[in-house]
């Protein structure tokens, strides 16, 4: 196996020894230049209960996180891939964003609408946890300023770099701590901001279909996910879109990301 630059195992080492003072977030940058050359970082704490905590970000292109605040902080964060692997407490590692989308996250309105816009073209994040509740997530990525995707070999880099990293976030972020406040429960999040703001009742199961839906799922990929068949998903569809008075994905998107923002 070919082993770091010596570049890169400089920066590692300046990396260490900023562990728990100020400017570890440049080293972690540096750190990432020299091995993938990423256009922007992002370091966020997903939490049980609460909103993500931004702790660090940098970009070449300022489009990147033109929408952070008002849109991904506000709620759309609910949509997000990586907030789902915290949700299943997914293991420390490397992931990219093509590998755990879902099957139609292209063609949702999420991607659309919020991610698009941000002119991502890939995207990498380490994540790990530092304690119950919590997980960061390292993301790098590549936008419009260079682009062009990571390569095979940039992600195995990534994914070689993981371990080091995970070990070098928890050190450092060793006392972030979790909000006060159970897991959530997105669905019913969405159930309960449409009960309130628009008096509409959706069962669990409507609820459940349209989170999916608005996550960039298919008909199938829901199917799987909920132990039903295409038609049933189908008629659960149906009957979402009939309670809420849409006829569209584009309807549902503009309906409920502002009740995703409203349960946050």
């Amino acid at each position: 196996m070919q082993s770091l630059p010596n570049l890169a195992e400089s920066r590692l080492a300046e990396a260490i020894t900023r562990i728990g003072r100020d400017r570890f977030e440049p080293a972690l940058w540096e750190l990432f230049l020299a091995l993938v050359r990423p256009d922007n970082l992002i370091v966020l704490a997903y939490r049980d209960s609460g909103s993500p905590m931004v702790l660090y970000q940098r970009a070449t292109t300022p489009q990147v996180f033109a929408e952070l605040d008002r849109t991904y902080l506000a709620g759309a964060y609910r949509l997000d891939p990586y907030f789902e692997l915290h949700l299943h407490r997914a293991p420390d590692g490397a992931y990219r964003i093509r590998d755990i989308a879902p099957d139609a996250f292209h063609r949702s309105r999420y991607f659309i609408e919020y991610y698009h816009q941000t002119t991502l073209i890939d995207e990498i994040t380490f994540v790990a946890s530092p304690g119950p509740g919590v997980t960061l997530n390292i993301c790098i990525g590549r936008d419009s300023n260079s682009g062009r995707a990571f390569s095979a070999a940039e992600m195995e880099t990534c994914q070689r770099l993981a371990p080091v990293v995970a070990a070098l976030v928890r050190a450092h972020w060793q006392g972030l701590a979790n909000s006060a406040g159970p897991a959530e429960d997105t669905s019913r999040v969405l159930a309960e901001a449409a009960r309130r703001q628009h008096a509409i009742s959706l069962s669990p199961r409507q609820a459940e279909v349209a989170l999916l839906i608005l996550r960039g799922h298919s008909t199938m990929s829901i199917g799987l996910r909920l132990g039903l068949s295409p038609q049933t998903v189908k008629v659960f569809r149906k009957q979402l879109y009939a309670r809420c008075a849409i006829s569209s994905q584009a309807e549902l998107f503009a309906l409920m990301l502002p009740l995703l923002k409203d349960g946050a």
